[in-house]
């Protein structure tokens, strides 16, 4: 009996061996196959693993609710950090990863989007279990980029190997494959022969002097609809014009990559459901050339989000077949479309060959003579046209402050006194001038520092695309007018909304939260400038981790960070060097700069270009 019951423990123990087998082989292969990992030694894809660190932006939590003290930062002396001596690489096919715009992720998460509105190509981020733990890989073959202002005009193939945009509109000038180079000859879908006669042609019909289109001055914020490769901010540069050209991931993917490797300020962004990420009356023109947006649609919300970028007297310039075509389908939208602005009270201030620009009116006194139900309507008073997070679009007419409806304009001065020049909208948040220019002086100091500790390190050409990840007033970006660069100027979506004093300084940015991923292509910025931003997501309770990951993301192989923060922050960084393959240029008390620092640090980072095994094996 004995004998007869080992056999069954036996028999018993080898089936239970087997089921748990094949329990954990059929999890094996349904969560590899569901995520899509592969193995490819040093490029390995990492979800969900608790054993390195808490996934994502923004998701630290438990299962359980309790937060892993290991991956806390500021934690009092003392205390153990649990610190990875290297991230994993991701997979080389997402070395062009953008998280909040993955489609395949929304595949994944099967979210049920109206594709017909752009629902899919706007902001979708990934839970905390479904965030990427990894650094991006650079494509093989990658170089530095090229130094701007050569950058306008040609980039390294290698660095954004697609040249289908090539041949699709081989037509019409948009780039040109040349050996191991892409050039640009400035063309675009309505000017063939070069943005720089287009752009002049468009201040022709304005009648603006000397056929500039900056108007001595009072055109500087341009929003481009539907950019392209952004040639056409690209050549309004040198007219002291600086464009935000937006353009989604769609069909004609990676042309914000482009734009940006160029050195043009791009955003990846589309009008479809939400507000775009800018406050209202920040753009003296916005355009848009063959950009295949459907104006009419859903009570023509989206010309009516337009509307609220434009500044009173802006300009609408609209280069399409319906502007000139003469067959049925075109002359009914041009109808309709005529007949949508002129109960907006726009009105056409030019028209010639294949463009028409509308102006939009400088009072509200149009919006109160119209007939009393007419649509589209006035905006409720309650609705705040500065509210822009994840905040949904309105069929509706954003009418004017008293002060512009008064003032019959913005008020502002004309590019570059501007910059300097307190705005009228600071009253909005109880700033004086006097704070004004205290805070435009303080930081035209801190940057003059700044670019003593990178001087061992850099040459005038060496930075292009800065991003200041708090810009508060946007002094830091007005400090460096003088230099050859641009500045996406970053607000907090939960502090003060100060992104219109920041258009109304002629600066550019976009509102952001730091526990999200920012919605640009990887290897996109020359220069990070950080400033309490660590202490800030640390009251938030968001992963400092997972921000450390998203800027060496976004940040060029070769890029520098500047970390204006408290001790216990820069002294957190400083422990991740290692693992993210930066090297430390300087640290710096900032206590002797001014009062107001406190016991803040200055620490200089610089990002290594780092290859893996496989790029370095295709590059050879």
């Amino acid at each position: 009996m004995r004998g007869r019951s080992d056999v069954n423990q036996k028999k018993r123990l080898i089936t239970s061996v087997c089921v748990v087998a094949i329990f954990l082989g059929f999890i094996y292969f349904y969560y590899g196959s569901f995520f899509g990992s592969q193995s490819h030694g040093s490029a390995a894809l990492e979800y969900g693993s608790k054993s390195l660190r808490k996934l994502g932006l923004g998701g630290d939590d438990d299962s359980d609710g309790k937060q892993d003290d290991s991956t806390k930062f500021g934690q009092e002396e003392g205390e153990e950090y649990t610190v990875p001596k290297s991230f994993p690489v991701c997979d080389n096919r997402h070395s062009e990863l953008i998280p909040c715009l993955d489609r395949n992720l929304i595949y994944q998460m099967r979210l049920k989007l109206d594709l017909s509105l752009m629902e899919h190509y706007e902001r979708h981020c990934p839970l905390p279990e479904r965030r990427y733990n990894c650094l991006i890989p650079p494509p093989p073959g990658y170089k530095i980029p090229i130094k701007w202002p050569k950058s306008r005009d040609e980039v390294w193939k290698a660095n954004i190997p697609h040249t289908h945009l090539a041949h699709e509109k081989s037509d019409q000038n948009w780039m040109v494959v040349k050996g191991d180079k892409i050039n640009f000859p400035g063309g675009g879908t309505h000017f063939h022969y070069g943005a720089d006669k287009y752009i002049a042609s468009i201040a022709n019909m304005l009648n603006f002097s000397k056929n500039n289109l900056n108007n001595e001055g009072r055109v500087r914020t341009v929003l481009d609809v539907g950019c392209g490769v952004a040639s056409f901010g690209a050549y309004l540069l040198s007219s002291d014009i600086i464009t935000m050209s937006l353009a989604p991931n769609d069909v004609h993917q990676n042309q914000i990559q482009f734009a940006l490797e160029r050195g043009i300020p791009a955003y990846l962004g589309v009008l479809g459901t939400k507000r775009l990420p800018y406050p209202s009356r920040s753009f003296e023109l916005a355009h848009c050339s063959r950009c295949r947006i459907d104006w009419l649609q859903r009570d023509g919300i989206l010309l009516l989000e337009l509307d609220r970028l434009l500044r009173p007297g802006g300009y609408f310039a609209y280069s399409s077949p319906e502007a000139y075509a003469q067959d049925d389908e075109d002359l009914r939208i041009w109808r309709e479309m005529s007949a949508l602005v002129g109960r907006m009270c726009w009105k056409i201030a030019a028209k010639r060959n294949q463009t028409v620009i509308w102006q939009k009116p400088l009072t509200n006194d149009c919006f109160m003579e119209r007939e009393p139900g007419t649509q589209p309507p006035l905006c409720r008073s309650d609705d705040d046209p500065d509210a822009v997070w994840s905040v949904k679009m309105e069929a509706c007419i954003t009418p004017y402050s008293d002060h512009d409806h008064r003032v019959k304009g913005s008020g502002l001065a004309p590019w570059p006194a501007r910059l300097t020049t307190p705005p009228p909208r600071l009253a909005d948040f109880g700033y004086s001038s006097e704070m004004f220019e205290k805070d435009t002086e303080l930081w035209r100091h801190r940057v003059e520092n700044y670019w003593n500790l990178l001087s061992p390190k850099i040459q005038s050409d060496t930075l292009r695309n800065l991003m200041d990840m708090k810009a508060h007033l946007g002094s830091f970006a007005a400090a460096l007018k003088e230099k050859d660069v641009w500045v996406m100027n970053v607000v907090p979506e939960d502090g003060p909304n100060t992104m219109k004093l920041i258009y109304d300084r002629g600066l550019i940015g976009t509102t952001h939260n730091w526990c999200e991923s920012f919605s640009t292509y990887p290897r996109t910025y020359d220069l990070l400038h950080a400033w309490t931003v660590f202490s800030d997501l640390e009251k938030k309770g968001c992963g400092a981790e997972d921000l450390l990951l998203e800027m060496d993301r976004i940040l060029r192989p070769s890029g520098f960070i500047i970390i204006r923060d408290k001790h216990s922050m820069v002294d957190y960084v400083k422990k991740y060097l290692v693992a993210l393959h930066w090297e430390a240029v300087a640290t710096t008390d900032s206590s002797s700069e001014s009062e107001q620092d406190g016991d803040d640090v200055v620490f200089v980072i610089q990002k290594k270009l780092w290859l893996t095994s496989e790029s370095v094996r295709d590059t050879e």
